[in-house]
């Protein structure tokens, strides 16, 4: 890693997406790459300046504010972890919102293990892309609808119906075995821990777990799998994923909460993956109100797969 000094003090004036938040939340978005616990440091120093006054770390911006950055050390990745510039086939896109249909093997962002994301990939694609902030996340081996924000306005909202479960969000998840009813809902809560090997992992579990409920309908049996339709109430981690293998039928080619003799086997008839896909999406746009019903297509190597499976009589 190498420094890079930025030998002279900048000034920042706050806009509209800067505007009603956190001065310590703006400056880690401005200075990507710089440490937390430097930028709380400057902050605390005094060395950043709110309308040529010091501040703290909560003090809340307002458009216009001039905000003084003083010289900083930013760490620059070496040249061959460079995040290479990525556009995703958009299903929606205004000056406020875009959507993507993010293909499986691809993390929404860089960490835990992985240099880079979608996020990451589509802010080097456009340069000139003033605030481009994840809504919420999709697991790596999921594919489809991925909302991105493109004015803290729109994100602000977004985050509020999503905490009220506003978004009607539709996958389709092929199971293994046989589905116990035509529609079901299942009402079991979930609790996040970590392995020893510091994996994270989700569980049912009545004591420690988080309200998570989930309605399935069956789409199609076929022999030996279920294809349903799994309607999310609460956007729990690995919700669908823990739900489905709690009621006895796991997603084929999860690797997590899977059946793994069962996923060496498929992978051999073609299914290398996770069938999990966001395919629909339905909510008011945040900023004008008007309703939006988005679809993304099952990806063909999904439909080849149910293909070559055989439907039950």
């Amino acid at each position: 890693m190498t420094d890079i000094r930025k030998d002279s003090v900048t000034l920042h004036r706050v806009d509209e997406n800067g505007a009603e938040q956190r001065l310590d939340n703006y400056l880690v978005r401005l200075l990507r790459g710089v440490p937390k616990s430097h930028i709380y440091r400057i902050i605390r120093s005094g060395e950043i300046r709110v309308n040529k006054g010091r501040a703290r770390a909560d003090t809340k911006l307002a458009i216009g504010d001039e905000i003084r950055v003083p010289p900083i050390r930013v760490a620059e990745r070496p040249s061959q972890e460079a995040v290479p510039g990525c556009e995703f086939p958009i299903v929606y896109e205004d000056d406020a919102l875009l959507v993507i249909n993010k293909p499986a093997g691809v993390a929404v962002h860089g960490g835990s293990g992985v240099s880079f994301g979608v996020i990451e990939q589509l802010r080097r694609a456009r340069p000139d892309a003033r605030y481009l902030e994840l809504v919420h996340r999709l697991d790596r081996e999921t594919s489809g609808l991925l909302m991105i924000a493109k004015k803290r306005s729109a994100l602000v909202k977004l985050h509020e119906m999503i905490r009220n479960d506003v978004p009607q969000k539709r996958y389709f998840a092929l199971g293994l075995g046989s589905w116990p009813a035509n529609v079901q809902h299942v009402k079991l809560p979930l609790h996040r821990f970590h392995t020893p090997s510091g994996e994270r992992m989700v569980r049912v579990d009545a004591d420690q777990g988080i309200y998570a409920h989930t309605i399935f309908s069956v789409q199609q049996r076929y022999r030996g799998f279920t294809l349903v339709e799994a309607l999310l109430r609460t956007g729990r981690t690995h919700q669908i994923r823990v739900h489905m293998q709690a009621s006895g039928c796991p997603i084929a080619g999860d690797e997590k909460y899977g059946d793994f003799a069962a996923n060496r086997e498929l992978q051999k008839r073609g299914l290398k993956r996770m069938f999990l896909h966001a395919a629909n999406l339905a909510l008011p746009h945040p900023l004008t109100g008007e309703p939006l019903a988005l679809h993304a297509p099952l990806p063909a190597e999904l439909t080849r797969f149910l293909d070559t499976l055989t439907h039950e009589a």
